[in-house]
């Protein structure tokens, strides 16, 4: 269960800006995030979800310190009341804080999916291991494999096990689920769980809003690179008027069983961004203030939104 009286990691006004090259050697710098929100209390699943763009996948490498040099970042990233310095990122990386990645190629090509999940552990987890991947339905000679020989959804299962073997206190989840089977998605999901009931904590970066909040206890909802609201994950499951954004309510009508509502418009790029709210541009209620002045978070209904008119 969530323990309110603490946080796991905090993370305030956190801004991401790349420094690029532009007509020519001038150089220009292409803010990505900005205003960004993000609490995380111990014993909880919160499922971050948004368009492609909107930051998903930048906010864990910022957490993880592993984003490329060119990069600036802004803002407070806390883990455990302590600031996150670039040295207790690496220090935190890969143990307390873990990792799956979106991208399978992660997996080292030239070295066997056992050896890799181990990691460099002594001794090594095999037995954990073992029991990973049965309940993932893996083979007893996956570990002897190398990444070559598995499907896309079997390096996805690996690449799960890798991060659930590490007894992390917070695991970091970027998109772990295509590839899978549903039946593959929801036990991957359930050892989520299980993770946060025993008091950790994960964050699920996932476009399959449907099967996360089953699990989730919060969603947050990113757009063009901030949080726009975060709400208890049963919010989703009564419908929009649940909801306190217009994205966000925009965003549960786009599912499909909704009826696959869209809005018009699109999320903006990052080299050109609106004044004032993001989502003034499409929304529906805005109003002069929203397209001039960027709205502080609210705290509404037990959630918290982005927003002028947010109700």
């Amino acid at each position: 269960m969530k323990q309110k009286n603490e946080t796991l990691l905090e993370i305030h006004d956190l801004s991401i800006s790349f420094r690029m090259y532009d007509h020519g050697l001038e150089q220009t710098n292409l803010q990505v995030i900005s205003n960004l929100h993000l609490t995380v209390y111990p014993g909880e699943i919160v499922a971050v979800a948004g368009s492609s763009g909107s930051g998903k996948s930048l906010l864990a490498s910022a957490i993880l310190g592993i984003l490329p040099d060119n990069a600036t970042v802004r803002g407070h990233l806390h883990y455990k009341g302590q600031e996150l310095t670039s040295g207790r990122q690496e220090q935190l990386r890969g143990t307390e804080i873990a990792l799956v990645p979106q991208s399978v190629a992660f997996l080292d090509p030239l070295m066997k999916v056992g050896a890799q999940v181990d990691g460099h552990r002594k001794p090594r987890p095999a037995d954990k291991r073992k029991r990973l991947f049965k309940r993932f339905g893996l083979p007893d000679k996956t570990e002897q494999l190398y990444p070559f020989q598995l499907s896309g959804g079997m390096e996805r299962r690996v690449l799960v096990s890798a991060a659930l073997i590490t007894d992390a206190e917070l695991v970091i989840a970027d998109e772990p689920t295509p590839g899978m089977s549903l039946e593959q998605a929801s036990e991957a999901l359930r050892m989520f769980r299980e993770m946060a009931n025993e008091g950790k904590a994960v964050i699920l970066i996932t476009h399959d809003i449907d099967l996360a909040v089953g699990f989730a206890d919060r969603v947050a909802v990113f757009y063009a690179g901030t949080t726009v609201e975060t709400a208890p994950a049963s919010d989703f499951k009564i419908g929009a008027d649940a909801l306190r954004h217009p994205y966000s309510k925009a965003l549960w009508k786009a599912l499909p069983q909704n009826g696959f509502q869209a809005i018009e418009g699109f999320q903006p790029y990052a080299g050109n961004l609106p004044e004032g709210c993001l989502f003034a541009p499409r929304c529906s209620r805005k109003t002069a203030q929203c397209m001039s002045n960027v709205p502080p978070v609210r705290e509404i209904r037990g959630g918290e939104v982005r927003c002028y008119h947010g109700t």
